[in-house]
């Protein structure tokens, strides 16, 4: 079966309700990166009224990464939306099971099911050039900088990228394989930002996702750091889910 006939035959999450308005959203980024990559986003959700907190992810275990998000949901002081960007969206599958966790975003990000093997999952893919420029040291990985400035930050504006380079944070080459052991989605109202530009996840893996999870979807026309590229698309998206009215918005695909 091809990868796109996979997009339309991939079984559809359980029936989700609308998300409850939220007050709080928690950031979760993903490898190679650190929380200033949510810099362009947090001014335009907390011009909306939100509470925003970036989680620092430790990118050295999926466990870890999960007690990070943990110990930010713990200080939210009411119905939450739970936001993950590229192998930050399995820390919000794992951990959105959270009773404040009121819906979850995935930005350009993997999606996996409990206890899925998402390499093998991705592999029914196209390998997108990001991979071609990881280097690895004593465990741990990061982007050359030619990978990072043409694949990775594609589309965002040259001097930003580079600062994005130089902060980008090292990432245990073990977590790629790590496996949760819950799908949060399949129960929390779930939106998902599509990069139709990404090389670092595939689009259509990403469309795959989207569907198999009956996500509300919006396909942006950036590459894999849209939330630095195209933040205010990034953050209607976040809006939403938080039930906040964006006047004039045209959030995407439903369903």
């Amino acid at each position: 079966m091809s990868a796109l006939t996979a997009i339309f035959t991939a079984p559809a999450a359980e029936a989700q309700t609308a998300p409850v308005k939220a007050k709080n959203v928690v950031l979760i980024h993903g490898a190679w990166a650190d929380g200033s990559s949510w810099g362009e986003v947090i001014p335009l959700l907390q011009k909306a009224g939100l509470h925003a907190t970036a989680v620092q992810n430790p990118l050295s275990s999926l466990a870890d990464s999960n007690a990070a998000a943990k110990r930010a949901l713990a200080l939210q002081d009411g119905p939450t939306v739970l936001v993950g960007h590229s192998w930050g969206g399995t820390v919000v599958s794992d951990v959105g099971i959270d009773p404040k966790v009121s819906a979850l975003v995935y930005v350009a990000a993997r999606a996996p099911d409990a206890d899925e093997d998402f390499v093998a999952l991705s592999g029914k893919f196209p390998t997108g050039p990001v991979r071609a420029g990881i280097q690895t040291h004593d465990g741990y990985t990061l982007l050359s900088e030619q990978a990072f400035l043409k694949d990775f930050a594609n589309g965002v504006e040259p001097t930003k990228a580079k600062v994005l380079f130089a902060e980008q944070g090292d990432t245990a080459a073990s977590i790629f394989a790590g496996r949760t052991s819950a799908a949060a989605w399949h129960n929390k109202p779930s939106f998902y930002a599509v990069a139709k530009q990404d090389r670092t996840i595939n689009p259509d893996l990403e469309r795959f996702l989207a569907k198999r999870m009956n996500a509300t979807t919006v396909e942006i026309d950036g590459g894999h750091l849209i939330m630095v590229s195209h933040a205010r698309q990034v953050a209607n998206l976040i809006l939403q889910a938080a039930g906040v009215t964006v006047p004039g918005s045209k959030t995407a695909m439903k369903k």
